[in-house]
């Protein structure tokens, strides 16, 4: 299926490795000319030489006050236009009882009010071409426990419901994609083999660990002009995940 993305321009965050990585891959290899930010050069740098495709880097810490902002500018200019956003900056936070104020809120900046300010500074030339593509790799809205990210990823679950009836009669999608599983460094830091031996045994149905690439695929999706119709919708990757409710 060719999906129509050829030419069409996009900003990556979080995308040095893992989700975001395989994201920036899918979208090259579907013509797309792309933007892709994070902290490490180097590995964006590797990610463009891998590609083969001409990328416009922007070594940025997502965290620092003004970073969307800037990162906005950067992408604009290299790109002339960013006609995708796809928001998958952001970082696990499991908290206890003790957890403290700037914890949380150093968690909700990370995985919600930064994916917001960046939205919202690239909207207005979205509007103006009438077409766009917002698409948010978030989180588990229901988590076991208290974890920062997970209540910053239920705001973002409902920022973009509201957003995508604001824009929608613009051309603008706007669509979250909880990941469940996935292969990441993140994965890899936080669960042991064993557990993720144990866990795809017991608690996945497909029997395995997602990767990167199957997070991409529905990326590509969303973001063509294939999927008008679709918005404001959350769509969990996940395997059938079991205990992973929204």
């Amino acid at each position: 299926m060719d999906l129509g993305l050829a030419g069409k321009t996009a900003l990556v965050t979080g995308a040095s490795a893992g989700i975001g990585r395989g994201i920036a891959k899918a979208l090259a290899a579907e013509g797309v000319r792309l933007a892709v930010t994070a902290r490490r050069r180097d590995k964006l740098d590797e990610l463009a030489q891998e590609t083969g495709a001409r990328m416009t880097v922007i070594e940025a810490d997502f965290m620092a006050e003004g970073a969307p902002q800037k990162i906005a500018e950067a992408a604009l200019k290299g790109l002339g236009g960013v006609d995708i956003l796809v928001n998958n900056a952001g970082g696990s936070r499991a908290f206890t009882l003790e957890s403290t104020e700037a914890q949380w809120e150093e968690a909700m900046t990370l995985n919600f009010t930064r994916q917001r300010q960046l939205a919202h500074a690239l909207l207005g030339q979205m509007i103006e071409r009438k077409w766009g593509r917002i698409v948010n790799i978030t989180g588990k809205s229901e988590p076991d426990g208290i974890n920062g990210a997970f209540a910053a990823k239920a705001a973002m679950h409902a920022w973009a419901k509201g957003l995508s009836r604001e824009v929608g009669k613009h051309g603008i999608t706007v669509n979250c994609i909880p990941p469940g599983r996935i292969h990441s460094e993140q994965i890899l830091r936080n669960y042991t083999p064993e557990f993720r031996k144990w866990q795809a045994e017991h608690e996945i149905p497909m029997g395995r660990y997602g990767e990167p690439e199957d997070i991409a695929n529905l990326v590509c999706f969303l973001a063509s002009p294939r999927a008008s119709y679709i918005t404001g919708a959350v769509i969990p990757v996940d395997g059938g995940l079991r205990r992973y409710q929204f």
